[in-house]
């Protein structure tokens, strides 16, 4: 059985107040020339469908087209939420879904029933557990004991829950057949993984890390949180995001796993890389520079991030850099000398200054030089409305 590991699609996401729907459609609807080149069985999505719990009807559309291109190519598909997601919202209908096989792991309560799909060799379980908020999981797992290999949430935090799901899920595994190969679907943050500015947290009073051990004794696990594609063993991957969500993945070679399963388990796992949409830009200097060197003409394509250099804040930059760099879409201030970043006490601003040269003050410290006499003449100006209004009330 060949099995396409993905996750944290993140549907609805925006780039830095950009729309990003099109380029999501388009990455991920070309999951389908893989399973069809590929010969892909099925496809497994770790958490994270949508950016937030209640998603857009936009993002839920793109998300119903994509999902029906990948069922379309002949693949079967198992899904679980993520901590972005509302399990409740992605699991509706899910008894339905099976039917057309979309399969919706979204049950704290049933994390240890598997789907169960056939190959040559035998069946194949996969296991959803869904994203597990430390309390509110605990509370639903220690109310229901009474499934095999079922007991107390021992641990507080990630490490606990999980670890109980594991329990459930591998007493489970061992009352079935030596030929049933397993594949759990995990949202989580596991020891040794690295991060990216575009995760959100899920630490629990300082705690957010689970050892990579807990999922010990399945063939293999298709983690899904981080964003970035890594290997933290043989059988436990991050597939990481499609598409980027931050400048921290710039470097990032976005991909999905394609994992094989024969006769006695894991048998080899490879990885495909996905197009890339709109690559991710970082310069730095001044703002004449950037718009006019021929050196930055490879950037204007790409989402841009610009830390400007120069020494006096240049007015309506990101307008002015739009113009060159249409996708520019951060900016940054950073002075060569670094005057900009001295930490400013406010006693010492105000301290023997009128309100005149507090502003003006303010004007200077903010932009990197003087208020010019227009300027000056505005801020009086601005002060004695104040004036007035306070004396009239």
């Amino acid at each position: 059985m060949r099995v396409l590991h993905t996750s944290d699609w993140h549907v609805g996401r925006t780039f830095h107040g950009r729309d990003l729907l099109t380029e999501q459609e388009a990455v991920l609807s070309g999951l389908a020339d893989v399973i069809s080149d590929e010969h892909v069985d099925v496809v497994v999505v770790s958490g994270d469908l949508y950016d937030r719990a209640v998603p857009s009807s936009e993002a839920v559309e793109t998300c119903v087209r994509v999902l029906g291109r990948l069922r379309a190519a002949g693949a079967q598909l198992v899904v679980t939420p993520g901590n972005h997601d509302s399990a409740a919202r992605v699991g509706a209908f899910g008894e339905f879904a099976a039917a057309g096989g979309l399969h919706l792991r979204t049950r704290i309560s049933e994390l240890h029933e598997p789907v169960l799909l056939d190959d040559e060799h035998g069946p194949v379980a996969f296991y959803g557990i869904p994203y597990l908020e430390p309390d509110p999981a605990r509370q639903v797992l220690d109310s229901t004991t009474g499934a095999p290999g079922a007991g107390a949430v021992e641990k507080r935090g990630h490490e606990g829950v999980l670890t109980e799901a594991m329990n459930r899920i591998r007493a489970d595994l061992a009352a079935r057949t030596d030929a049933t190969r397993s594949v759990v679907l995990a949202h989580a943050f596991v020891t040794g993984g690295d991060t990216s500015d575009s995760e959100r947290t899920i630490a629990v009073g300082g705690v957010d890390h689970v050892p990579g051990a807990v999922f010990d004794g399945v063939d293999y696990v298709a983690l899904g949180h981080l964003h970035g594609p890594q290997r933290l063993a043989e059988h436990l991957r991050y597939s990481g995001s499609p598409v980027a969500y931050s400048f921290s993945e710039a470097a990032q070679r976005k991909s999905v796993w394609l994992v094989d399963l024969d006769a006695t388990g894991l048998s080899e796992v490879r990885r495909h890389e996905l197009p890339v949409p709109r690559e991710l830009a970082t310069v730095r200097g001044e703002l004449e520079a950037l718009l006019s060197e021929p050196e930055y003409a490879a950037y204007e394509d790409c989402f841009l991030s610009a830390t400007l250099t120069d020494e006096v804040r240049p007015v309506d930059a990101m307008r002015a850099l739009q113009e060159r760099f249409p996708h520019a879409v951060h900016l940054e201030w950073q002075p060569a000398g670094g005057r900009a970043t001295a930490e400013l006490r406010y006693s010492e601003a105000v301290r023997g200054r009128d309100d005149p040269a507090v502003a003006e003050g303010f004007v200077a410290d903010c932009r990197g030089s003087e208020p010019t006499d227009g300027e000056r003449a505005l801020l009086a100006e601005a002060l004695h409305a104040v004036q007035i209004a306070e004396v009239r009330e």
